[in-house]
Formats: C-alpha cells, sequence, structure tokens
C-alpha cells in the first residue's frame, strides 16, 4: 500500500510560460521540427507585451544586487546572521 502511495506521476513537460508540450520523444521531435520550418510558431511573449511595466521589469532583473547596493553593512550584517540561524539554528 504504501508503495502505491509513492508511486511517480509522468508530469506533462512545459514550456517557459507554462504551455503545454508533448512529453514523447517522437511527438517533441516532430513539433521542434515544426517550429524550425516555420510551420508551427513559437512565440514566447516578452513581459512588456503582458502589459507589465517596462521599469520594474528592468528592477527585478536587477534584484539581490540592487537591493544589496542601498543597504549599509551593518543591516546586510543582520539578515544575514537572521538567514543563518534560521537555517542551521535547527540542527
Amino acid at each position: 500500500m504504501l508503495a502505491a502511495k509513492q508511486r511517480k506521476v509522468a508530469v506533462m513537460p512545459r514550456g517557459p510560460k507554462g504551455e503545454r508540450r508533448p512529453a514523447a520523444v517522437n511527438a517533441r521531435a516532430e513539433m521542434i521540427a515544426k517550429i524550425a520550418t516555420g510551420e508551427l510558431a513559437d512565440d514566447v511573449s516578452m513581459p512588456e507585451s503582458e502589459g507589465k511595466n517596462a521599469a520594474a521589469v528592468a528592477l527585478g532583473r536587477m534584484g539581490g544586487k540592487a537591493r544589496a547596493a542601498g543597504l549599509s553593512a551593518r543591516k546586510r550584517k543582520e539578515i544575514a546572521k537572521k538567514a543563518a540561524t534560521t537555517r542551521w539554528g535547527k540542527r
């Protein structure tokens, strides 16, 4: 009974935006060939076309580097200590 609960279920692969892709090797190869020959459009929308603010997208790409640059050394140290305690405190 335990083995039945731990059984792995095949998950359908997804593309970069969550769209379904064929799981079978031959079907995937056929899809790639159609995209390469232009028979099928492989449209991956850009953030600007999804109605996102371009400035917000640019800031999001900077991520932790931009945040770290805006913090003082003391504040960074406090954040690092808290993170280390949270991660390693229970071991």
